[in-house]
């Protein structure tokens, strides 16, 4: 049995335990989390977590994101209202670690009922030799410029926080946030907890048609933007190749961009993927001056089309990436 098959059992366990712990609580018709008893106000930092609370929390709660729609999340700032929303909500669901704004801004407040997707990150495209280089980097920072830069655009992996991008660990989350909803409005516990179970149902569909859909391809190199998919990447068994790290602000060096053609051409690779939140001029040009295409991968940190949602991006992703991979 793999890592990935053992995650999502003990998964299911844990959900299966929480809807037993809570059969005897009675599904009311409001909740204790607001005072007009129209239920939980949940707050989520950004995007996907605001799509689980809003799945979990159903027509019980009421959910809004701190991270405007088709804003970058990386560089939220909170105003002082922001914060006090903090400290008023009934759930705070959020990814510490992700948002420095946010995280300073949970500290200050200290909610009651609080979610850190982060309690469910792995160290997602890393291993003990990418461990290695980065001590190496560490004892040798007076080498020259280009072989520091490149160590550290290999040490960054570590930090990838993209753990939404594996579906199966949004599920997991999607746990902690029906227990948390289910501590601030016990009368709807019941409620939270068979919508998590729904969601996990089709969390875990759409990780098999990853699986499926990415097992059988030519290619398996893909080369990105920024380096936002080493879960995606771990989870499907292909390699990511970032023009920059995790930082998408971060601008490639001439090296950078020379090594990332020596892959392209060593690689087969037809396809360099842009991002929809991050100004795709860099990838076009180099695209262009190498001859492949450029198509959109969507690292789902925030959503400009409110005409879909996490699932439908997920599944265009998968598109994208049968057709870049050459996938039977």
């Amino acid at each position: 049995m793999t890592r990935r098959t053992l995650r999502t059992a003990a998964a299911a366990t844990v959900l299966a335990t929480t809807l037993a712990a809570c059969s005897g609580t009675g599904s009311g018709d409001g909740g204790a989390g607001s005072p007009d008893g129209a239920g939980a106000e949940v707050l989520a930092s950004f995007y996907p977590l605001q799509y689980v609370a809003e799945r979990v929390g159903g027509d019980r709660v009421q959910v809004d994101s701190l991270t405007p729609p088709g804003a970058e999340p990386h560089d939220l700032e909170l105003a002082p209202a922001d914060v006090a929303r903090l400290g008023e909500a009934s759930v705070v669901v959020y990814l510490s670690g992700f948002q420095p704004a946010v995280d300073d801004a949970v500290a200050q407040t200290s909610p009651e009922h609080l979610v850190d997707a982060a309690a469910h990150a792995e160290r997602a495209g890393t291993d003990d030799h990418a461990d290695e280089e980065s001590a190496e980097a560490d004892d040798h920072s007076a080498e020259t410029d280009d072989h520091a830069a490149e160590d550290e655009h290999a040490g960054e992996a570590g930090a990838d926080p993209h753990l939404w991008l594996d579906p199966t660990l949004l599920a997991e989350v999607a746990v902690d946030v029906a227990d948390e909803l289910a501590a601030a409005d016990p009368d709807n516990a019941q409620e939270y907890e068979a919508n998590a179970e729904t969601l996990a149902g089709e969390l875990t569909a759409l990780d098999e048609e990853f699986t499926t859909g990415l097992a059988q391809c030519e290619i398996r190199t893909v080369v990105v933007a920024h380096e936002a998919y080493g879960y995606l990447a771990e989870a499907y068994d292909f390699e990511q190749v970032g023009i920059s790290g995790i930082d998408p602000d971060t601008e490639p060096s001439p090296a950078r961009l020379a090594e990332i053609g020596d892959v392209v051409r060593a690689e087969g690779v037809t396809t360099i993927f842009t991002e929809s939140l991050v100004n795709p001029k860099v990838a076009e040009t180099l695209a262009d001056d190498l001859g492949v295409e450029t198509a959109v991968l969507d690292p789902l940190e925030g959503l400009a089309d409110d005409s879909k949602d996490y699932q439908v991006v997920m599944r265009e992703n998968l598109a994208a990436l049968r057709e870049a991979l050459a996938c039977a």
